[in-house]
């Protein structure tokens, strides 16, 4: 508390106390401290040869920020010392590589958690002229970052803060809740009423804007950042510290993005969009963070690029955010196709992803399928192919934008060529009931099913053939089917969801033996007709059976020996 004190003898009392901390994390009061030392001497030998191991030892075993900002605070004016050494973001960088560790799997489970609360809570601060300007009537009155700087305690007179909104699965991270929304933070989570209560504060004159009572639909993020004149028109500016500090940190998310094995937490904590208005309406922040989004829509594991949507219904995600029309595109849509071909090999409910894409984004979609992007033109002839597209004068622009480019010629005809086989298929005629030899493989039953009309089978067995998830596609193709036995085959979770989407009149289902998970199992309670399922010796939950019996109203038989709900 001296401020008569030198450089050197600040020096000399932090390496004199350095031992005490070895095991223990400094108080609040040795956090400032330290933050002085670290914002007035940067270059100091004592920020890399003290700091250094207090830093590592709180991110790797602190537990919750919110109970002590000044640890986060610290942890921040540390990571800003090491970028101002020479060639500083490699220094940070390093630092990074040393807390991940040198295996493929980092051994500290707290790291990554606790480096991203860092990390959002310094890029607020950079807009946090602009959210002060905008926000002065804010229900969250918790300290600002220029209080916590200069010491003020938070007031018991505090209005308590909104429980943050953040959807984790493991319980590690469900814990960093706190961590990441700490009283400051909580207010700056993207949720589209308050952004849209905040616009109608500054422009009463907007009818596009009003919030009606009782409705319980939400106005559109990206709707309101371009239709109010509070956001489309704002100019952010930031201040030479300001646009350091943002460099640094956003850097910091890029080389988080980079790991493997925190790339999937790292997009489950990302996904609210966890970043005030003023920063999504800052061009050159979603630029560089760009590189984030493109290696979640790069990842095949659909636990991260699913994190690209937004955490529920009526929300904007990623995927909207960087889409053609959205504040963040600016690449003619190149994200978006990219984003868009990883979230159809995966996504469960392809059918009301396309009805999303035919809703909002067919523009865009017709757009680069003239240009001849080969997804788009895939987007294109699935819309027409599952019917989503019910307007004839649309049907027709879509197979003009088809018949345009070579590819999309190409693919329209070999959608007819399908259609055609379909309604042979299906027309009525052959037998009711058919079992398949055992050992049959997906191609059997394709060359079966192209050599006649199937349109009355209701039965139809392929128990211990070699079927796998691939015979999905022709199984929809069947417009009577009401049994299906897939006892001991290898179909998974991926068939399951394609039959959860055509397949709704189905009453009796066997998947004794089958490698299905409960990823799969929850997609079957869209089929409401299901009136008897097996699902005997595969890796249903307990929870996921309770799920299934209190969705599916009609289900009468159900067998789950030798699983855990058993």
């Amino acid at each position: 508390q001296n401020n008569n004190l030198t450089s050197q003898e600040h020096e000399n009392i932090i390496v004199a106390i350095a031992p005490l901390l070895e095991n223990n994390h400094p108080p609040p009061d040795l956090c400032e401290f330290f933050c002085k030392h670290c914002r007035e001497r940067p270059r100091s030998m004592v920020v890399i040869e003290v700091f250094t191991p207090v830093v590592q030892r709180i991110l790797k075993h602190n537990m919750d920020f919110g109970k002590c900002p000044r640890l986060r605070l610290f942890t921040q004016e540390y990571i800003l010392a090491l970028n101002e050494l020479n060639a500083g973001m490699e220094v940070v960088k390093k630092f990074i590589q040393s807390m991940h560790g040198p295996t493929g799997q980092c051994p500290h489970p707290r790291v990554l958690p606790n480096l991203v609360a860092v990390c959002l809570a310094a890029i607020y601060s950079c807009y946090e002229e602009f959210i002060n300007r905008n926000f002065k009537c804010s229900r969250d009155n918790s300290p600002s970052l220029k209080e916590i700087r200069n010491g003020c305690q938070q007031q018991c007179d505090r209005k308590p803060n909104l429980p943050l909104r953040l959807l984790h699965t493991n319980p590690d991270l469900v814990a960093q809740e706190a961590t990441v929304g700490e009283s400051r933070i909580k207010s700056i989570i993207v949720n589209s009423s308050e952004i849209h209560v905040e616009l109608e504060r500054n422009n009463m004159a907007n009818q596009k804007l009003k919030i009606s009572a009782g409705n319980d639909s939400e106005p559109n993020l990206i709707d309101c950042l371009l239709v109010s004149p509070a956001c489309s028109t704002m100019n952010i500016e930031l201040s030479p510290q300001a646009e350091r500090v943002l460099g640094c940190y956003v850097e910091i998310l890029k080389m988080l993005s980079n790991y493997d094995d925190w790339r999937p937490a790292l997009a489950s904590l990302l996904q609210p969009i966890p970043f005030p208005k003023e920063a999504l309406a800052h061009e050159k922040f979603t630029k560089e963070l760009k590189y984030v989004i493109q290696q979640f829509a790069e990842d095949p594991r659909q636990e991260v690029h699913s994190c690209l949507l937004s955490v529920r219904a009526g929300k904007d995600g990623w995927f909207q955010l960087y889409s053609p029309g959205g504040v963040a595109c600016d690449d003619d849509g190149e994200l978006f196709a990219s984003m868009v071909h990883i979230l159809m090999g995966s996504c469960y409910k392809t059918k009301k992803f396309l009805l999303s894409l035919a809703e909002n984004k067919l523009g865009p979609c017709m757009l680069l399928a003239l240009r001849g992007n080969q997804t788009m033109v895939e987007i294109l002839c699935l819309m027409l192919e599952y019917n989503i597209i019910e307007n004839n004068d649309t049907q027709l622009q879509i197979i003009s934008t088809l018949e345009s480019t070579d590819v999309g010629k190409k693919m329209y005809e070999q959608l007819c060529d399908r259609q055609r086989e379909l309604k042979e298929l299906q027309r009525k005629g052959g037998p009711t009931r058919l079992t398949l030899p055992s050992k049959s493989t997906d191609a059997d039953l394709a060359r079966l099913l192209s050599s006649g009309s199937f349109g009355n089978l209701e039965n139809l067995s392929l128990a211990f053939t070699n079927v796998t998830s691939a015979c999905a596609e022709q199984l929809i193709k069947l417009p009577s089917l009401k049994q299906l036995n897939l006892w001991s085959t290898q179909f998974g979770d991926a068939g399951l969801r394609l039959l959860s989407e055509h397949l709704t009149s189905l009453q009796v289902l066997n998947l004794c033996e089958t490698p299905v998970t409960d990823a799969g199992l929850l997609a079957l309670s869209s089929m409401k007709s299901l009136c008897s399922l097996n699902m005997n010796s595969t890796k249903l939950s307990a929870d996921t059976y309770e799920d299934l019996k209190a969705m599916l109203p009609n289900l009468k038989e159900v067998d789950v020996r030798y699983t855990e709900a058993w």
